[in-house]
């Protein structure tokens, strides 16, 4: 089992960055695929980016591709999501998963944390 706390959110105007961290529990970090999903006020819970149990492999959605970048360290538990060129439509609870299935298997992410919210103003 692997718990799970994301921490970074914030507010930040268009065109601006923000850096994500989710911070794992557990010594089998290395062993999960890790994933950002988001959720904006309305909408489904929608997939952002994956990374790889090793950290070699991502997969982003076409919406964040060649803004979000996700990368992992897996001696300190955490992976990151460094959000730049943030667009008001980028506004959600951004929430961290972990997986024991591939990396590009969305659906199966099983293991949550509690969200942190990310605003972008206009």
């Amino acid at each position: 089992q692997v718990q799970l706390v994301e921490s970074g959110g914030g507010l930040v105007q268009a065109g601006g960055s923000l850096r994500l961290s989710c911070a794992a529990s557990g010594r089998t970090f290395s062993s999960y695929a890790m994933g950002w999903f988001r959720q904006a006020p309305g909408k489904e819970r929608e997939f952002v980016t994956a990374i790889s149990w090793g950290g070699a492999s991502t997969y982003y959605a076409d919406s964040v591709k060649g803004r979000f970048t996700i990368s992992r360290d897996n001696a300190k538990n955490t992976v990151y999501l460094q959000m730049n060129s943030l667009k008001p439509e980028d506004t959600a609870v951004y929430y961290c998963a972990a997986s024991t299935g591939p990396y590009y298997h969305v659906g199966l992410y099983g293991h949550w944390g509690q969200g942190t919210q990310v605003t972008v103003s206009s």
